[in-house]
């Protein structure tokens, strides 16, 4: 169990609060790019307890400003793109992405004063369809060469949702190996819709064995933490014969990623972003290596189970996440559909808006929750005595910061650590864009 000091502390991330200033360490993303229209390239962002407003500007640049004007307070959310920044339509005060203030129309000709105004403004920078904001001190971290990152944009796609419930609830989803085995347990394992959860029925790597069938046989996986130089790799072992064991390798990326296999060819990087306190979004960043991706029915998939503009799930907790008594009898275990997204939704916000983890009774399968609680607690304590984080990089060490190396196969019960590592070696060295990637540097 932890005291309630502690959960506050890991839980809580305004401006301030120690365990928002840990997360200020790092890039965070702010928007996808497509929220960001040609015709009005402005957006609001609430983002770790701060209200903002993110704009493109007329060259291509992102500005992430406050959004209240300091002039009077007006809202620049509803400013105009023009002139090279953001102009409040208050007074036609002017901003560039830095947030220099670059004109005050209505003082005289001669007035220098715009030149000694600066509104409160974030570094902001786009990759790969997510645009991520730096909101620390000093200069911002290098971004590692994440296979996400690395890969062409065809190659990648991104999304977004919202959930009702503290960021740390969902970052812990992520890295619990054995929830899979029930609450995403499918009764039958044929791939029969283009949902969420369509890879779970795809077959594991070297096997014709779908995923969904492993999983819902096998529920006492042997769970092994190995560290990494991003936090900690989850090596889930399922032994299925004497000869045979599936084993499903999966990355906490500190502090608040998680990487994990989605199929064969896809690789899914996940951020955890508090909005607040109360709420937050998870940001998908899905690598094909083999196949450009179809973005538009990646988004036509999305969309079916997310409301625009807000990204809000439509399935939550006002209608029971789509919960069916003769479903949950017949084809799924929680009765919620066969989107695990949903799932996850419903299971972490379930404990409330955040989560009472003095109450918690951990067990061995929660090694992972655990080591990754004093983790936070750890580089929480670290930056409140004026130490450098963990796990952020410099651009010499962000270029070795590879992968991260993530599978989910059958192999040899005997020799499953190097069957694994050679496995991604071998997919990473075929990825079709590897040659793109190389070109583009």
């Amino acid at each position: 169990m932890m005291s309630a000091e502690q959960n506050e502390r890991i839980t809580k991330v305004g401006p301030g609060t120690p365990g928002g200033k840990l997360l200020r360490q790092y890039w965070q993303p702010a928007a996808l790019t497509e929220e960001l229209s040609p015709e009005r390239p402005v957006v609001t962002v609430r983002l770790l307890g701060e209200d903002l407003v993110l704009f493109r500007d007329d060259k291509g640049r992102y500005g992430l400003l406050d959004r209240r004007c300091p002039h009077r307070g007006t809202d620049l959310a509803f400013g105009r793109c023009e002139d090279g920044g953001l102009r409040c339509v208050f007074h036609g005060w002017l901003f560039d992405v830095t947030g220099q203030c670059l004109q005050t129309p209505a003082e005289p000709p001669a007035s220098r004063m715009h030149t000694q105004i600066r509104q409160k403004s974030y570094p902001a920078v786009e990759r790969n369809g997510i645009v991520f904001a730096y909101m620390g001190e000093g200069e911002p971290p290098a971004l590692p060469d994440f296979d996400c990152f690395v890969a062409p944009d065809r190659y990648t796609f991104a999304f977004k949702g919202l959930w009702e419930c503290n960021w740390l609830q969902c970052q812990e989803v992520g890295i619990d190996p054995s929830h899979a085995s029930f609450l995403h347990r499918y009764f039958e394992d044929e791939s029969l819709d283009n949902t969420y959860g369509r890879p779970f029925r795809d077959a594991s790597v070297d096997s014709d064995i779908p995923q969904s069938k492993v999983l819902r046989e096998y529920d006492q996986p042997q769970i092994n933490i190995v560290p990494a130089d991003t936090g900690f790799k989850l090596i889930t072992l399922r032994p299925m014969n004497a000869t045979q064991t599936h084993v499903r390798v999966t990355n906490m990326v500190f502090p608040n990623i998680v990487n994990l296999p989605m199929s064969q060819d896809m690789v899914l990087t996940q951020y955890h972003v508090p909005v607040d306190d109360n709420n937050c979004y998870w940001y998908s960043m899905f690598t094909s290596f083999q196949q450009p991706v179809d973005k538009q029915e990646l988004r036509n998939q999305r969309l079916k189970a997310i409301e625009l503009p807000t990204y809000r799930s439509k399935f939550n907790k006002s209608n029971n996440y789509g919960f069916s008594i003769s479903e949950q009898a017949r084809e799924t275990y929680t009765g919620m559909g066969y989107d695990i997204n949903v799932h996850d939704q419903f299971a972490v916000e379930s404990q409330g808006s955040i989560s009472d983890r003095t109450q918690e009774h951990l067990g061995q399968s929660d090694r992972a929750i655990s080591t990754y609680r004093r983790m936070l607690l750890d580089a929480i304590a670290r930056v409140e005595k004026g130490e450098r984080a963990p796990m952020v990089f410099d651009t010499a060490q962000a270029k070795r910061i590879t992968g991260p190396a993530t599978i989910d196969g059958v192999g040899p019960a005997d020799s499953w650590d190097q069957y694994w590592q050679e496995a991604y070696r071998k997919r990473r060295a075929a990825a079709a864009w590897n040659d793109i990637s190389s070109a583009a540097e």
